[in-house]
């Protein structure tokens, strides 16, 4: 079997369980068990999502959830590789570091939104420090675990060819780490798409989550599924373009032939 066909045969095989839930849902709604005003059916809610893409409100509410979702994640993305490859090369950075992501990792996010509403406010800011706290501790934790398992020769060579020792971290070491790196930001990605529609289900006048938040208010069963069914979606666009952004950025790496 050709990698074309192969990667069809496993798109496919993918579907089943997406196809099999849509079935279950359908047969949920037709049987009686739940109420029609509370489940309403999959093609009722799918039509009322597709007419709502032609809505410029709910296209405005979907690019707000994007952009906290993407600056949180930046943010993210960017002070955790950053602080962990520094505490790989620095012992006196990693001992003040690590003991204090031990201790605020197993901490629930959601616990500091009340603290982040009162002090940055309720709109973008509070959200997108919430983002920023849920999706840190895997980025930099990964990005520790990659960096710190680089074979020491690497950074050796470098050294003996007289490269500074935080440039040696960053051209030779991180690059190195890359996919323990790729992975952590994988998992900060989709904690971001949690979190982001969490937050704005709590508090918020806008975005998917509000809208789920105000359709559940007023009783309209199809419209507080529609923001579900854009949210996973987005997901799962959003998990396929960083795939691919994985597979090109380490086509080099042994794992990924």
């Amino acid at each position: 079997m050709n990698t074309r066909s192969s990667t069809l045969a496993y798109g496919l095989l993918g579907a089943l369980p997406i196809v099999g839930l849509l079935a279950l849902w359908q047969a949920i709604h037709l049987s009686g068990i739940a109420p029609p005003a509370l489940l309403p059916s999959p093609a009722a809610v799918f039509l009322r999502f597709f007419q709502q893409l032609g809505d410029a409100s709910f296209l405005q509410n979907v690019g707000v959830t994007l952009y906290r979702l993407f600056v949180g994640f930046f943010v993210a993305a960017v002070v955790g590789i950053a602080a962990g490859v520094v505490a790989t090369g620095s012992k006196l950075f990693a001992s003040f570091l690590l003991p204090l992501v031990r201790v605020l990792a197993p901490v629930p996010k959601i616990a500091l939104y009340p603290a982040f509403t009162l002090t940055l406010g309720y709109d973008d800011a509070s959200k997108i420090a919430l983002v920023i706290a849920d999706a840190l501790f895997p980025i930099l934790l990964a990005t520790y675990q990659g960096t710190s398992a680089v074979e020491p020769k690497l950074a050796w060579s470098a050294r003996a060819a007289g490269v500074s020792p935080l440039r040696t971290l960053f051209t030779v070491v991180l690059p190195a780490a890359l996919p323990s790196v790729m992975t952590g930001c994988r998992i900060g990605l989709v904690i971001s798409c949690i979190v982001v529609f969490l937050a704005e289900m709590i508090t918020s006048t806008n975005g998917l989550g509000h809208l789920l938040m105000r359709a559940a208010r007023n009783f309209q069963t199809v419209d507080m599924f529609v923001p579900l069914i854009a949210i996973s979606i987005l997901g799962l666009l959003l998990n396929s373009a960083f795939n691919a952004l994985r597979r090109h950025l380490l086509r080099g790496f042994p794992e990924e032939k």
